[in-house]
């Protein structure tokens, strides 16, 4: 047996090792049904997020740019608690979830959802963009999805498995530090990009449908992408980029939009119910959403 060939044989068992295939969610209306595969577990993410975002939040409020602006805090808090009834849709377990959702003063255009549903949105993204409510729920929705399908779990088990197999072939070929160090920039280009595009393009699917169910509009998705290019300006090469490229993505979303929008007309015929304002998600749900301006302590 020559040595590319257990080279090869012990970098497959590396990225196998562990691994399972899972089903993270259902797949809705918009059809998300992609073969998931894990090799860390949900309880382990799932731990990690909450210290994480206990740390972040204890900094935001250290620094004096947690929650500070009750206007936006209210309107996002308004546009989660609608949200998140719908996620019964794509997962059983999720409007159980200790649901947060807080507001940083910060210039940067950005928000995000960590594990288990631990949520963030910078003023910048609210000021910037100039967001409208069912903007804030095409960007919550988004982010919110990526906690629902497990993105991060499933980045997370690619990167161990990568590193695992950059390990063995370092120590069957005598590459050194540096070389070790080049090889994971390249499995990281190579193996994080592409999924990283299909977990976008998921997000976006999923989140377009969770803002049509909770009544807003589903073509917000599009205005929202539409001003974030326009104040990006130019972006790099498709290849390059973990997210779709705006005019793929745009042409992504109008295709969905046609899908849901049904289901926005029924919630505008019959409004869902709100986690915030005591509807038929649990009441966690709403205690967290509306939770004192205080990190929680990581369990």
């Amino acid at each position: 047996m020559n040595r590319p060939f257990l080279l090869a044989l012990s970098i497959s068992a590396a990225l196998a090792a562990g691994c399972q295939t899972v089903e993270t969610t259902k797949s809705g209306a918009v059809g998300v049904e992609r073969p998931q595969r894990m090799a860390v577990s949900s309880e382990e993410v799932n731990a990690g997020s909450e210290k994480a975002y206990a740390q972040m939040m204890a900094q935001a409020q250290q620094k004096g740019v947690l929650d500070k602006d009750a206007a936006a805090v209210a309107r996002v808090k308004t546009v989660v608690g609608r949200l998140i009834p719908q996620t019964a849709v794509f997962r059983d377990d999720a409007a159980k979830w200790p649901w947060e959702a807080h507001v940083i003063t910060l210039d940067e255009v950005n928000a995000w959802c960590m594990p288990h549903g631990k949520m963030a949105i910078y003023t910048g993204l609210i000021t910037k963009l100039q967001a409208t409510d069912d903007e804030l729920a095409a960007v919550m929705g988004h982010e919110i999805s990526h906690a629902l399908r497990e993105h991060s779990r499933e980045q997370i088990s690619r990167e161990m498995g990568t590193q695992a197999a950059i390990g063995i072939a370092g120590a069957l070929l005598g590459v050194g530090q540096l070389g070790q160090n080049v090889a994971g920039m390249v499995a990281n280009v190579t193996l994080e990009l592409p999924k990283s595009r299909a977990a976008e393009t998921e997000a976006d699917r999923m989140g377009v449908e969770l803002a049509a169910r909770a009544g807003y509009n589903p073509q917000a998705a599009i205005t929202l992408w539409q001003k974030m290019e326009k104040l990006g300006g130019s972006q790099p090469p498709k290849w390059l980029s973990t997210h779709p490229p705006h005019a793929d993505r745009i042409a992504e979303l109008q295709e969905v939009i046609a899908k849901v929008q049904p289901l926005y007309q029924a919630a505008l015929q019959n409004p869902p119910p709100s986690a915030a304002a005591g509807g038929s998600a649990p009441s966690s749900a709403a205690q967290n959403l509306d939770r004192p301006r205080r990190a929680r302590r990581a369990r």
